[in-house]
């Protein structure tokens, strides 16, 4: 983690973190709303419970990354590398995940209720009891093989 030392739970608010090396950082519980990640690199970062409520975290890497839990309703994940990440009940809630690759991600119970997935990669990601309620994508998002996508 490049110099930054950030206190679990801290409240980041609107910080501008864009292009910030914070790949393995305990950001548990963090409060992030409204912050400016976009090409952050938050590799293998606990985000475990974090509010990151209307973040930028446009082309962010988050492979790896704890986000059990995290608010990430209205977020912007477009084009964000959430390979392997763990999502476990996470809310994406209204999220921008256009292009973003979720290759291996663990998105049990989490909410993509309206959710863009227009050319996202799921394949393959755990899916089980997620809930895909009015949530957005074309023929070029990819699915886990056998996954029956919403409204087919």
């Amino acid at each position: 983690m490049n110099g930054y030392t950030i206190e679990p739970g801290a409240n980041l608010e609107l910080a501008r973190l864009e292009g910030a090396d914070l790949s393995g950082a305990d950001l548990d519980g963090a409060d992030l709303s409204f912050a400016d990640l976009s090409g952050a690199d938050l590799s293998g970062a606990d985000l475990d419970f974090a509010d990151l409520t209307f973040a930028d975290l446009a082309f962010a890497n988050l492979t790896g990354a704890g986000l059990s839990g995290a608010d990430l309703g209205l977020a912007r994940l477009d084009g964000a590398d959430l390979t392997g990440a763990d999502l476990v009940d996470a809310d994406l809630t209204g999220a921008d995940l256009e292009g973003a690759d979720l290759t291996g991600a663990d998105l049990e119970g989490a909410n993509l209720t309206d959710a863009n997935l227009v050319d996202a990669d799921l394949d393959p990601a755990d899916l089980e009891g997620a809930n895909l309620t009015d949530a957005t994508w074309d023929e070029d998002t990819r699915w886990p093989e056998g996954f029956t996508p919403p409204g087919r």
